[in-house]
């Protein structure tokens, strides 16, 4: 079964709205990951490296909220129809390549499908229609 997850994106405001949607829904957060902690970021301001590279808020045992900030000396502006994406989490690597595959058809792919460095294999990419789409399969389980 693939689960499916609201991915949101802030233009630095990541952290600060994950605090106020906590005191909405309750519950903690698994991790605060900050953009300083990946390997290749050293060229970053302060301010960029304190942005969120990922945070998440379980919502119930079906739903986990989950968010990033952009990085505006990468190329990435904020606008209303790129800050919410679609978080597929499938069992297998075998189901991310095939929801991949037919989802990207015709659309662009950000990030192909690769092993990534917080032990997941994750591509991202926009289908033919302008919806953001994001897949991860956690590697050891």
């Amino acid at each position: 079964m693939t689960k499916m997850n609201p991915y949101l994106n802030f233009d630095g405001k990541a952290e600060e709205a994950f605090i106020f949607y906590k005191s909405v829904f309750g519950g903690e957060f698994p991790g605060v990951h900050k953009i300083g902690d990946a390997p290749g970021t050293e060229q970053l301001s302060a301010e960029e490296k304190n942005r969120v590279m990922h945070i998440s808020l379980p919502i119930n045992e079906h739903t986990t909220l989950m968010a990033s900030d952009i990085i505006p000396s990468a190329g990435h502006k904020l606008t209303e129809g790129n800050n919410v994406h679609i978080s597929l989490h499938p069992e297998t690597r075998e189901e991310a390549d095939r929801l991949f595959a037919g989802l990207s058809a015709g659309g662009t792919v950000e990030m192909p499908l690769q092993e990534t460095f917080w032990g997941a294999y994750y591509g991202s990419f926009k289908d033919k229609f302008g919806i953001q789409w994001m897949i991860n399969v956690e590697l050891g389980k």
